[in-house]
């Protein structure tokens, strides 16, 4: 068995990790932290883990229960995580961090788009991006993952492998992702609340949300990023707008995916229109693609359950492959319809 620690457990995508842990052959959750709910049981801030966590207690962080675990998942705030993941690095077996502090590998980027400087190059440097499709080999033994942003996730699945096979162009990209609400986290806020977030669909962050250099990090194009926040418990869908390279077709593209996709358990290739869900509570990202032939433009989409692929199924995926475990351990390809 393998001894876990999660710290911010009491989030969303901490709640998320424990329900992924608990289906997992391996992982044994054996600390997990939420200062805001410290001596609470996991079971009354979410009654759904009652069944496999029913004495299990949001702990207080104390650096000491750290010694001896094989993993740590760190879901905290970027400088916080900046912070700690330095203090944990060679004294635990594997830091996967949530956050988005080891995610950027150029270290000026971090104070326009972060609003503090990072003081980590070190590490920046050896921290492995936690997207399997694109970086298994280098997850192959890591100490440190830096899981990639839902928005990241679905934006890169779709267009990544276009880039790299040089069909479409790597300037004048368009990305536009619908979230659902847990993306903005568990906190109280207005934008979140019932009456705020029912019946309403809102673009935020526009032109500098702070994903759009880890999207351009990671497609390696230039990208114009725009999120919209929609009345969803959970889920994402990226529609992603570029131009083509040369002559081309919708079967070429998709041709082109299902190449760069061939036998990777969490991606489906398909000429259906992806669906948020069609993917809720699965770890899988569905991914399509069409082109314009009147307007010259290649349209391609991703979807994701955001808590899972975007995040938390995302860091335990990675966590698998870093280990050398089966990459599909406490994961399911299977998505919750209706």
């Amino acid at each position: 068995m393998a001894e876990i620690g999660i710290i911010g457990a009491s989030g969303y995508t901490g709640a998320e990790l424990l329900r992924l842990c608990a289906q997992h052959p391996t992982f044994r959750v054996a600390y997990a932290t939420g200062d805001t709910q410290a001596g609470s049981r996991a079971a009354d801030v979410y009654p759904s883990l009652a069944a496999h966590y029913p004495a299990l207690q949001f702990e207080e962080f104390r650096p000491e229960r750290l010694t001896g675990l094989d993993v740590v998942f760190v879901g905290l705030p970027h400088e916080a995580s900046m912070a700690l993941v330095p203090q944990l690095v060679g004294k635990v077996g594997l830091v996967v961090d949530l956050s988005a502090a080891f995610r950027l590998k150029d270290a000026s980027l971090y104070p326009r788009w972060y609003g503090f400087a990072h003081d980590q190059p070190a590490l920046l440097a050896s921290a492995v991006f936690g997207l399997p499709e694109l970086h298994r080999d280098e997850l192959r033994g890591a100490s440190l993952i830096a899981t990639p942003g839902c928005h990241v996730t679905a934006a890169t699945l779709a267009l990544a492998p276009l880039v790299r096979a040089g069909l479409i162009e790597a300037t004048g990209v368009v990305v536009d992702s619908i979230t659902g609400i847990s993306g903005a986290g568990r906190a109280l806020k207005n934008g979140s609340m019932f009456c705020a977030a029912d019946s309403d669909v809102t673009a935020y962050g526009l032109l500098d949300h702070r994903h759009t250099p880890e999207i351009e990090q990671e497609v390696g194009a230039q990208v114009l990023f725009t999120p919209h926040l929609a009345p969803l418990s959970r889920g994402l869908l990226a529609t992603c707008y570029a131009q083509p390279t040369g002559k081309t077709s919708t079967a070429k593209l998709l041709d082109s995916l299902a190449s760069f996709y061939d036998g990777e358990p969490f991606v489906v290739v398909s000429e259906a229109s992806p669906s948020t869900k069609a993917v809720l509570g699965s770890n899988v990202a569905h991914v399509s693609v069409r082109f314009d032939e009147r307007t010259s433009t290649v349209v391609a989409l991703c979807a994701i359950d955001n808590l899972t692929k975007g995040a938390s199924g995302g860091a335990v995926q990675s966590a698998n492959v870093a280990l050398g475990l089966a990459e599909t351990d406490g994961l399911t390809q299977v998505g919750l319809y209706p």
